[in-house]
């Protein structure tokens, strides 16, 4: 410790140097496969366990807080742990290392995915993967039920309002997907106003601190090029995971802009879950498919941009973030809706199907996940060699 401090509750800050950042979190961004929990259990073992650069009431408030911000929770904790060694460098250095390993195999993979004419192999290969992500959706959906129905509190009124929400995220992903964001929007804000009522009150200061936010959602709908808009919206409304934004951007990608067929943009969504890195680097197929590696490059500069502005100008407000009683109202009423929406987000990504063949292997994922509970990059590798050997074997891919 070099006894400078942060200024984060006067804290010391590690004095850890630049390479040593880059070095672990490329390693990081190269063997972060399986999401968030993956990626929260690595900065933990390397900031906490090992190092001790971070202690562990920091770090568990550090993930408390980005889960209440908008955009994908762990690369802003993977910034912030950054940040909290080096400063403003150590954040860019760091969020840097740990988004680029996927970005270039997604980017690597998304041509040949996408390619014009790919091989019969390849073609069943990623109908098969796609075919098992509906289930993926169900099982990311499933794993945040138990912290956003622990939140909503105790009481039957509560606990019906938390069903309500969910439900409306549900249908708005199945139906609406375009419009989710107001449907997220009206219920953090519903629960904001009925808590209110209820003697929980708000002051005027805490509720200016959702008002960003809610700009933050409908500044950007002005002369922006749509992928820039569409991966700007992918960043900056991933609330809980990247997977609440599949139906806003499925529908975006296919039905409003023709950038990719139904079937494509499962497959977009297999790549983001089964290379390393954050799951929104599925905005990259997207922007490979409309504009080629430029627009794959862009689209994940847009989309991960917001994240590192959160950190670097907010990392040291990320305690007062927490204890905001507006934002924790907003976020209790958006969690339930934001699980919804991912649960939801299966039945559009269900009908993308081409073929017959891939309802069998959406059943055998289901089953991977909820009854063998083994994991998410596992079974689109395995449902991946399923499709890939039925190809082969002659059925249409």
């Amino acid at each position: 410790m070099s006894g400078k401090e942060d200024g984060v509750q006067g804290r010391p800050m590690a004095r850890v140097s630049l390479v040593t950042i880059a070095g672990q979190w490329l390693r990081l961004g190269c063997i972060g496969f399986g999401g968030p929990p993956t990626h929260i259990a690595l900065l933990r073992r390397l900031c906490v366990q090992e190092r001790a650069w971070i202690d562990t009431k920091e770090f568990e408030d550090a993930i408390a807080t980005t889960n209440l911000l908008p955009c994908p929770a762990s690369t802003q904790l993977a910034i912030y742990c950054a940040w909290r060694l080096r400063g403003a460098a150590g954040a860019v250095l760091g969020g840097l290392c740990f988004i680029v390993p996927g970005l270039v195999l997604i980017l690597t993979l998304s041509s040949v995915f996408l390619a014009g004419h790919p091989p019969g192999w390849v073609l069943g290969a990623a109908a098969g993967a796609g075919a098992a992500v509906p289930a993926v959706a169900l099982n990311a959906a499933s794993g945040l039920v138990p912290a956003s129905w622990k939140r909503i509190g105790t009481g039957r009124v509560r606990q019906t309002r938390w069903v309500l929400y969910a439900v409306l995220g549900a249908a708005a992903a199945a139906t609406v997907g375009a419009y989710l964001v107001l449907v997220l929007l009206a219920c953090g804000l519903t629960e904001i106003v009925v808590r209110r009522r209820r003697g929980r009150p708000i002051s005027s200061s805490s509720a200016r601190a959702v008002i960003p936010a809610v700009v933050l959602h409908a500044a950007a709908v002005s002369g922006l090029g749509a992928l820039a808009w569409v991966a700007f919206k992918v960043g900056a409304l991933s609330y809980g995971g990247g997977f609440v934004i599949i139906p806003l951007m499925q529908h975006d990608a296919v039905a409003t802009y023709h950038w990719m067929t139904g079937a494509q943009f499962l497959n977009a969504v297999a790549l983001g879950q089964v290379t390393p890195g954050p799951v929104v680097q599925t905005v990259a197929v997207v922007g490979y498919a409309a504009g080629g590696v430029g627009g794959g490059l862009l689209a994940a500069l847009i989309a991960f941009a917001p994240s590192f502005v959160f950190v670097l100008l907010g990392g040291s407000r990320f305690e007062q973030i927490r204890g905001n009683s507006a934002v924790e109202s907003f976020l209790t009423g958006a969690g339930p809706a934001v699980t919804g929406a991912i649960a939801g987000s299966a039945i559009p990504l269900g009908l993308a199907f081409q073929h017959l063949w891939q309802i069998p292997i959406l059943a055998g994922a289901l089953f991977w996940f909820f009854v063998l509970r083994r994991g998410v990059v596992s079974g689109l590798l395995l449902a991946g060699a399923i499709g890939a050997a039925l190809a082969l074997a002659g059925l249409p891919a």
